[in-house]
């Protein structure tokens, strides 16, 4: 019985990626472009999320300024949920629900990339933080599932939206982390021309 449990899982993984591909392909090459016109010009990309996506959110800029799969000089990425202190001070003295907002304020710039993941797309702090990204002329590559929830309605036509689509957190997260690689593997193609990788 467990067995079978477990191996639904990876069946309802692969099925959904499946179906997200030909609908999530547009917005992750929308997304490329954003963060590659931002790069190229000598900006950044802050990434945030909560949870599991916070740690999508540090699992990406690993990748950005180490490398994904080819060696290429470093990229600016910084995840905005990894300083403890940054975090605690805000949540304390402010709210929670400022947390990235005040670190997109302090450190971002016009030109920059706000990649803001959160699964229902409702979160507070995530939605505060692309208000703020707004205010610096960022443009915002948000990550979501469920509809997007308020995130579709905050966002700009100028920034991107992948959304997929499925209600379970697990799911969403599971495409959140290829939708991360697609990224990754996108601007190295666009930075060094395609090449196939050794697996």
């Amino acid at each position: 019985m467990l067995e079978q449990r477990i191996q639904q899982h990876f069946i309802d993984s692969a099925d959904l990626k499946y179906q997200s591909a030909e609908a999530l392909s547009k917005p992750i090459a929308a997304a490329v472009q954003a963060i590659l016109v931002s790069v190229t010009s000598g900006g950044k990309v802050l990434a945030c999320g909560n949870g599991g996506s916070a740690a999508d959110a540090q699992h990406f800029a690993a990748e950005f300024v180490g490398r994904f799969e080819r060696e290429r000089p470093e990229l600016g990425a910084i995840a905005l949920t990894t300083d403890s202190s940054i975090l605690t001070a805000i949540a304390n003295d402010y709210s929670y629900e400022q947390v990235f907002a005040r670190q997109v304020r302090a450190l971002g710039l016009a030109g920059d990339v706000l990649l803001a993941i959160s699964t229902s797309g409702n979160s507070p702090s995530i939605l505060a933080a692309v208000e703020a990204a707004h205010a610096r002329e960022m443009t915002v590559v948000a990550l979501t599932g469920r509809g997007g929830g308020k995130m579709a309605s905050a966002l700009r036509e100028t920034d991107v939206h992948v959304c997929v689509p499925h209600e379970r957190t697990a799911r969403i997260q599971e495409v959140h982390l290829l939708t991360l690689h697609c990224l990754c593997d996108g601007v190295d193609s666009q930075l060094l021309g395609d090449q196939e990788t050794s697996l």
